[in-house]
């Protein structure tokens, strides 16, 4: 590594396999290895009165063996800060702490500051999602504030502000609409949806009636639901991941392994009623193109204006995630042609354009009618994580560091 290349420094979970995955990516470009600064350290220093600049000069006096940290100009990555329930209950507890009791809704789930640090592990369950979403905002808004007051000559790869708006899938599908990408029509209504009974009233005014149901905040189809309801005989059915229990008066929703459906009205109800108390967008349930008897997706990685590494997927439900047993194909393996990949190659690029301050983003594209025409349908600011796939040989972290070192700043 020459003394002239920007270091990179990587804001995630250590442990976590993304960050491994980095790493190796790096060490196999001959880089040196990111300096890492764990969620937990940063959650837990800013809690006890400190700041951002005590936890970073610490790794950077470490890593690179200086006597002053001053102001490095370094890139950041800002990673995920999911599977690890210590930094979940963290941003739970931060949500708590910027929450405005002006802004609430009484439906809305919610944990005091001090409950959120000692809940306990229930797998798969969904706490306070809303809150969550309160809590995660403000650290990348507080990343974003500390790095410009004490390292302005720091690059985000991609900034906090759009990964907040990338995660809001409402957010997100109106920045995308501005910019002209194309995204399946949203329900609009003056005022936001919070129950079912708004729901079923605004989709009979608008004549739709087939729709998503996503929890704004969710990711990897937490909080997913395809719901379509009968305007002859009012029968309904809801296509979902999220599981319910009742523990005495109390529902609890869990993300599934698999699909659930619901059919009963009180159900629906019950997890309709959650879904938008917690926020949710509310868009037409688009017949996606199907490959035999199974519909399909693409995740297409674009990094540096490039597009890259891209992963069908296919299944014989309307949500096609992964982890849901849905299988996945390269694209040649699916059959699809030239001139569909040219469609969501176009689309995806389109779409991280739309966040000019962001330099990758795995880019969900859906294609659909006759003639097909590609539709995003999210932007996922960590969506590189695809495994068993390669693009000119390398596997997505190594072509994203080649990729970095051919920015025109890569030297500092």
């Amino acid at each position: 590594m020459s003394d002239l290349e920007r270091p990179l420094l990587l804001i995630g979970n250590p442990d976590n396999r993304r960050t491994f995955a980095l790493q190796q990516a790096r060490l196999r470009q001959g880089l040196k290895p990111a300096m890492v600064l764990s969620y937990i350290d940063l959650l837990q220093t800013w809690r006890q009165g400190a700041t951002l600049a005590e936890v970073v000069s610490e790794a950077i006096l470490q890593g690179e063996g200086r006597e002053d940290a001053g102001d490095y100009a370094f890139f950041i990555r800002v990673d995920a800060p999911g599977e690890n329930w210590n930094v979940e209950r963290e941003l739970l507890s931060l949500g708590a702490s910027v929450y405005s009791p002006l802004q609430r809704d009484d439906n809305r789930m919610m944990v005091t500051r001090e409950q959120a640090l000692l809940l306990e592990q229930e797998w798969g369950r969904i706490y306070a999602p809303a809150q969550w979403f309160d809590g995660w905002r403000a650290c990348l808004e507080r990343i974003d504030k500390e790095v410009q007051q004490f390292f302005p000559s720091a690059r985000f790869l991609n900034h906090p502000t759009d990964i907040i708006t990338m995660f809001d899938k409402r957010q997100c599908q109106q920045q995308l609409s501005a910019h002209g990408v194309t995204v399946p029509p949203s329900l609009q209504t003056d005022v936001p949806i919070r129950n079912y009974d708004e729901l079923r009233a605004a989709m009979r005014s608008e004549g739709m009636h087939r729709v998503f149901v996503k929890l704004a905040c969710g990711s990897g189809a937490s909080g997913v639901v395809a719901y379509q309801f009968n305007p002859r005989t009012g029968a309904e059915i809801a296509i979902t991941t999220v599981g319910m229990e009742r523990n005495g008066t109390e529902v609890i929703f869990y993300n599934e392994g698999g699909m659930r459906r619901y059919t009963r009205t009180e159900e629906v109800k019950i997890l309709l009623d959650w879904l938008c108390a917690e926020g949710a967008q509310i868009e037409r349930w688009m017949a996606k193109s199907s490959i035999g008897s199974r519909v399909f997706d693409v995740r297409q990685l674009v990094a540096g204006g490039q597009v890259g590494h891209a992963i069908v997927r296919l299944s014989k439900t309307p949500i096609t995630n992964l982890h849901l047993r849905n299988d996945r194909l390269l694209p040649t393996e699916a059959g699809l042609k030239d001139g569909q990949m040219l469609l969501i190659q176009n689309a995806a690029q389109a779409a991280l354009s739309a966040f000019p301050n962001s330099w990758s983003a795995g880019i969900d594209v859906m294609l659909s009618g006759t003639e097909p025409r590609a539709y995003v349908l999210d932007v996922n600011p960590f969506g590189d994580l695809l495994y068993r796939v390669q693009h000119r040989g390398l596997g997505t972290y190594e072509w994203q560091m080649e990729l970095l070192r051919k920015e025109p700043d890569y030297y500092a």
